[in-house]
C-alpha cells in the first residue's frame, strides 16, 4: 500500500517564528490552514486566469508570506513560477524581458527599487497587473510610483506566520485604500478588543488589539502549551499583538505592535508614527524609534542612518521632528548609526536596535 494521503487536519508544516517575544517557536500549520489561505488568495484577486499567470518569487520561501503567495497560491492557480535566489533589481529586470510577470508579491522596498530601476533602464513592467505587499507598512508614495510605472494595482495586505499568513487585504480594485491594510479575507472574522482584557470589545473606531478567526488560523506552537494559551483564546480566536483601528466601512489600519509601544510620562507613543516623522527629515535615510528605560518609565530614543552629504545633526533632527509630532513623542535622544538591523525580509528589528542601544553599541 502507498503512503496514506494526509488528512485536512494533519500537520503540514512547522513554520518557525520569533513571534512577539523573539524566542523562535514552531507554528503548527495544517494542510487545511495552507490550502484555505491559498483558496482565500485565489478568491481575493478577480481576473486571475488559471494556467496563464506568471508569479515572480523574490520572497524567501522559508517565510510564511513567500510560502503561501509564491508556492501554494501560485501552484493552486497553475501559474508559471519564476524563482529568484534573492531580490536583485537587475536580475529581476533581465528576467522580465524573457518571461514577463503578471503577479508580484513583495515587500515595500522591493517595489520602490524595482520601479525606479525599470524607469532608469527603460524596462516595461506593464505586464504586472497585480502586486500584493505585506510584512511592513506600505508608503502611499511607493503605491503612486509603482502604479504609474506598471499601470497595475499595488495593494497592501496583513498577516502573521500563525495565520498561514494572510487575514486582511485591500480589495484588488480601485476601491483599495492606501494607508490601510484592508478588510478581512473571505471566511475570516475579526474583533478589536481591549488588550488588557480581550473579552471586552472596543467601541467602533476606537484603537484596540486585533483578534482574528478563520480556517487559516494555526492550532498552536509545537510543544509550547503556555505560549499557545497566551495567543489562542477559547473559540479559536488568535491574538495578533497588533493595535489597529477600523473605520465605518470595515477598513483596518495598523497602529503598532503592542510589545513595541513606548510609554513615556504616562502617554502611549507608537514607534511607527515617530519613525515616519524622522524619515521626513532631510538627510535621514532610515530610522527606528524605541523605548529606553529611565528612572520613572521610558523615553523615546531614535537610531537613524543619515546621508553623509547632508549634515543632519541629532539636534537638527529633533528640531525638525517637532513640526510633525506632539512634544512628548519627539525623541529625547537621536543616535546616528552606520546601519540598522533588518530581518531576512527587510523589516527593521526594533528589539535588536533597543538591545544595541542598551549595550552602548
Amino acid at each position: 500500500a502507498g503512503h496514506p494521503a494526509p488528512e485536512a487536519g494533519d500537520v503540514a508544516l512547522l513554520q518557525y517564528t520569533g513571534g512577539t517575544t523573539g524566542e523562535p517557536k514552531g507554528a503548527v500549520l495544517t494542510h487545511r490552514n495552507l490550502r484555505a489561505n491559498a483558496a482565500q488568495g485565489r478568491a481575493w484577486v478577480p481576473g486571475l486566469r488559471d494556467g496563464a499567470e506568471t508569479v515572480y518569487a523574490v520572497l524567501p520561501l522559508f517565510h510564511a508570506y513567500g510560502l503561501t503567495l509564491c508556492l501554494t497560491f501560485a501552484v493552486s492557480i497553475g501559474a508559471t513560477l519564476v524563482l529568484f535566489p534573492r531580490f536583485d533589481a537587475d536580475q529581476v529586470l533581465d528576467a522580465v524581458r524573457r518571461r514577463p510577470p503578471t503577479f508580484l508579491p513583495a515587500v515595500p522596498p522591493v517595489y520602490a527599487k524595482l520601479a525606479t530601476a525599470a524607469r532608469e533602464r527603460g524596462v516595461d513592467l506593464t505586464s504586472i497587473r497585480y502586486a500584493l505587499s505585506g510584512a511592513m507598512s506600505l508608503p502611499p508614495a511607493t503605491v503612486e510610483l509603482w502604479e504609474q510605472v506598471t499601470g497595475g494595482l499595488l495593494v497592501e495586505g496583513y498577516g502573521m506566520t500563525e495565520t498561514s499568513p494572510i487575514t486582511v487585504g485591500n480589495p484588488v480594485a480601485p476601491t483599495r485604500r492606501p494607508g490601510t491594510v484592508g478588510v478581512p479575507f473571505p471566511s475570516t472574522d475579526v474583533r478589536i478588543v481591549d488588550p488588557e482584557d480581550p473579552s471586552r470589545d472596543r467601541a467602533p473606531g476606537e484603537a484596540g488589539e486585533l483578534l482574528v478567526h478563520g480556517p487559516q488560523v494555526f492550532s498552536g506552537y509545537w510543544h509550547r502549551p503556555e505560549e499557545t494559551a497566551k495567543v489562542l483564546l477559547p473559540g479559536g480566536w488568535m491574538r495578533t499583538g497588533d493595535i489597529v483601528t477600523m473605520d465605518a466601512d470595515g477598513f483596518i489600519t495598523v497602529v503598532d505592535r503592542i510589545k513595541e509601544l513606548i510609554i513615556t510620562g504616562g502617554f502611549n507613543v507608537y514607534p511607527s508614527e515617530v519613525e515616519e516623522a524622522l524619515r521626513r527629515v532631510p538627510g535621514v535615510r532610515e530610522a527606528a524609534a524605541v523605548g529606553m528605560p529611565t528612572d520613572d518609565g521610558e523615553e523615546v530614543v531614535a537610531a537613524v542612518v543619515v546621508d553623509p552629504a547632508v549634515a543632519a545633526s541629532p539636534e537638527a533632527i529633533r528640531t525638525s521632528c517637532r513640526t510633525h509630532l506632539a512634544g512628548y513623542k519627539v525623541p529625547r535622544r537621536v543616535v546616528i548609526v552606520d546601519e540598522l538591523p533588518y530581518s531576512q525580509i527587510g523589516k527593521i528589528l526594533r528589539r535588536e536596535v533597543r538591545e544595541r542601544l542598551l549595550a552602548g553599541r
